[in-house]
């Protein structure tokens, strides 16, 4: 029994998966030793647990005990050229050979920001940062210290990181109270919208006159699965502008990916400010 697991009982796909995936069991039960729930991300909770992944080329991958995969997950998005790429395989010995972590500026992060902005319409200016998290986080913070405003308005199911200002209103928490470890202070300054009704956003607005900016994923909530309506992202930046809110898109998600400049520019819409990750290093760290 794998701490934190349920079983279910007399399921003839389970028991086949078990039965078929021996090794990744083994390993997920070893993990529940160290990892709460036995998993490192959110998006590995599978029941009974999850495969334990030896290998990848291409759009498959290999599990422990040989076992192939069709994996439509793609290193979380990031992965767009596949797994082992072979041009990408060979730019990355390239990189290598000249080191791994200088500690100073490079002519990389410079040709890197080059073909960023070439590609986005909101790069007017660019700032590298660890993870989408924390590029959301200094989104909000900029604009926040731009407008003098304090509040910072999103959807509900809408994805953006793990920092206290985004902890609620994803799956949980639709009233806008905040989950357990978050200051009801900082939930307060955040304003919850619904992604299914443009009127409301805008009533929102002409109400509440201390917001800085709104957030959004793009496409809709949970990379797109909550999908928003034709005209919803063209109406919200009317909307912005009229209030003089700034409109963040996170495109976590949708960058380079729906569009070669994002969902930006699939909607021909151009936001105050945009956050990047996963694909933006495809799937190294940045």
């Amino acid at each position: 029994m794998i701490d934190g697991v349920h079983m279910l009982s007399n399921s003839p796909i389970q028991n086949k998966y078990i039965n078929q995936t021996p090794s990744s069991g083994a390993m997920a039960e070893k993990a529940g030793r160290f990892f709460p729930s036995a998993i490192t991300h959110d998006s590995r909770h599978t029941m009974p647990y999850g495969i334990y992944v030896e290998s990848a080329y291409g759009s498959r991958k290999q599990d422990m005990d040989g076992n192939e995969y069709v994996d439509y997950f793609g290193g979380h998005g990031a992965l767009m050229l596949g797994h082992r790429n072979a041009e990408v395989e060979a730019c990355i010995q390239e990189a290598l050979a000249a080191g791994t972590h200088f500690g100073s500026s490079h002519h990389f992060e410079v040709d890197w920001a080059e073909a960023v902005q070439k590609l986005m319409p909101s790069a007017e200016r660019i700032r590298f940062t660890a993870s989408g998290t924390e590029a959301t986080l200094l989104a909000m913070r900029l604009a926040r210290a731009f407008t003098g405003r304090t509040r910072i308005a999103r959807f509900r199911t809408h994805f953006h990181g793990w920092h206290d200002h985004m902890a609620f209103g994803v799956s949980n928490h639709f009233d806008g109270s905040a989950t357990p470890g978050v200051l009801p202070q900082v939930a307060a300054q955040v304003v919850l919208l619904d992604p299914d009704d443009i009127d409301s956003v805008a009533a929102t607005f002409e109400r509440e006159d201390d917001i800085a900016a709104v957030i959004l994923e793009p496409t809709g909530g949970g990379g797109g699965m909550s999908p928003l309506a034709p005209g919803f992202v063209e109406r919200l930046r009317e909307i912005t502008k009229q209030h003089a809110v700034l409109l963040i898109m996170d495109e976590v998600v949708t960058g380079f990916r729906v569009h070669k400049s994002g969902a930006q520019g699939l909607y021909g819409v151009v936001p105050d400010l945009s956050s990047l990750a996963k694909i933006l290093a495809g799937g190294l760290p940045g």
